[in-house]
């Protein structure tokens, strides 16, 4: 039977977004938590981890951008900051990224992952999906063969007919845009992917009424991406709407909706 992989991003963002996501994942929520291994609260929080039930995935969600890395990049990070999405994803289609430095930066936080949990991760992702971007997917490809070999890679893409009966389509085009050939990429190194995505909203619309319609059409392992949290962190612009997942997933009947869009929840 297709399944559904709800995944939260953002794992280890702050104490109060991993407490949050922890907490639905513990209740049968969330059955994927995509954990941010640069952070420095990345070991504490990782505890939290332990004793989740055995459906819930537990993956690597690559940072490459907005937050402090692990590794010295002098290039990519002159100010000590990985760049913004915009910037980054300038630089890849120029072919300007300095790519030692990103190879270094993705295997310290491949080592990291693996430091805390004492396995690979299940799966990889990007934050802010720069791990789609030209040149940065090659790495995290090759990378992820050599140190995960039985991760499954997040492809942003998905078939037209299911990206247009879902929501806010211009942001599921484009994302599934910068996705293009990632699919056939992974299968080169061996690796699979995910078959179906969605999540793209405003961050901004009712989540209890929307989140239903990112199930239409879905694939035979439908990954819906999340950002569930709680709390202030400043520069964080989509704290509010993080509350408001978080609220939404702890009182819709998830495995009902799954149920009726024919999808396998949370097992």
């Amino acid at each position: 039977m297709p399944r559904l992989i709800l995944c939260s991003d953002d794992f280890a963002f702050s104490r109060d977004v991993t407490e949050t996501i922890a907490g639905l994942a513990r209740y049968g929520k969330l059955n994927a938590i995509g954990c941010m291994t640069a952070m420095p609260n990345w070991r504490a929080d990782s505890r939290l981890l332990n004793g989740l039930p055995d459906h819930v995935q537990i993956g690597l969600h690559l940072t490459l951008t907005g937050e402090r890395p692990l590794t010295a990049m002098p290039r990519l990070t002159p100010d000590g900051v990985l760049p913004t999405i915009e910037t980054l994803r300038r630089s890849a289609r120029r072919g300007m990224l300095p790519l030692g430095e990103i190879v270094a930066e993705v295997v310290a936080q491949f080592d990291s992952f693996i430091a805390a949990m004492g396995r690979p991760p299940a799966f990889i992702d990007g934050h802010q999906h720069a791990h789609a971007l030209p040149d940065i997917r090659e790495i995290v490809l090759a990378q992820t063969a050599r140190l995960a070999p039985g991760a499954w890679v997040r492809n942003c893409a998905d078939r037209p007919w299911g990206i247009l009966a879902r929501p806010f389509v211009g942001k599921a085009i484009g994302s599934a845009y910068h996705s293009r050939g990632l699919r056939a990429a992974a299968a080169s190194h061996g690796l699979a992917c995910n078959d179906g995505f969605a999540g793209h909203y405003d961050f901004a619309s009712d989540y209890r009424d929307i989140f239903p319609r990112f199930l239409r059409r879905p694939g035979k392992m439908h990954v819906v991406m999340c950002h569930p949290g709680a709390g202030q962190r400043p520069g964080d612009t989509i704290a509010a709407a993080r509350e408001r997942e978080a609220e939404a997933l702890r009182n819709l009947p998830i495995a009902d909706i799954a149920a009726a869009a024919g999808l396998a929840f949370p097992t």
